[in-house]
């Protein structure tokens, strides 16, 4: 689900619609948590799938470890990429605003990180990176991971409208990270290495 102060916005005619913040979101804020009404399609089932459900699937879900298709019910499948984005996922299955976003401004997320089956060139924002390959997260799971930990201990303290999506386990979880009592799993627990078929877990 993704966070309620958003709403979807045509953005430009190249991105075409995009989420945008309907209010200040400040950093450590949860902007999108794995819900009960999210899908999630096995290789297999995408593959037994009529083209017109392939294409729907491929262009609006992400892979899991697991390399399933997961598929968001809500808005949460129009966030889109970029190379500095403001949201980076975790491995908790909840995504998190690395930085203040301001009313206005879209959530965007770093599709490195979603196991993309095969690379694309993204729009030029004048990063070194200019094209998203299926193995990202491997290349820049630590530079995520920093990012992540700069905020991270912000989680407890504004406020979280997708509370109640996060399970009590996960919760407990966050507040030990917080108080220096374990540490944060790394971002790389989201990879799926297709070769392996197992995925890091």
């Amino acid at each position: 689900m993704i966070h309620p102060n958003t709403e979807l916005r045509f953005i430009s005619k190249e991105i075409g619609y995009g989420v945008v913040a309907t209010d200040f979101i400040p950093a450590g804020t949860i902007t999108w948590a794995l819900d009960q009404l999210d899908r999630e399609f096995s290789p297999l089932e995408f593959q037994q799938m009529e083209p017109i459900y392939q294409t729907i699937l491929d262009t609006y879900t992400f892979r899991n470890n697991k390399g399933n298709f997961v598929l968001c019910w809500d808005n949460g499948r129009f966030v889109n990429h970029s190379f500095n984005s403001n949201c980076l996922t975790t491995a908790y299955d909840f995504e998190i605003a690395i930085r203040d976003i301001q009313v206005g401004e879209q959530l965007t997320d770093d599709y490195g990180y979603l196991n993309i089956p095969f690379p694309f060139r993204a729009m030029d924002e004048g990063t070194k990176r200019k094209i998203v390959y299926p193995d990202d997260l491997i290349k820049y799971y630590k530079v995520w991971d920093g990012k992540i930990k700069k905020v991270f201990h912000k989680i407890p303290k504004v406020d979280q409208p997708l509370k109640e999506l996060i399970t009590s386990d996960t919760w407990n979880k966050v507040n030990e990270i917080v108080a220096g009592q374990s540490e944060m799993d790394s971002i790389l627990k989201n990879y799926y290495d297709e070769k392996n078929m197992n995925g890091h877990n």
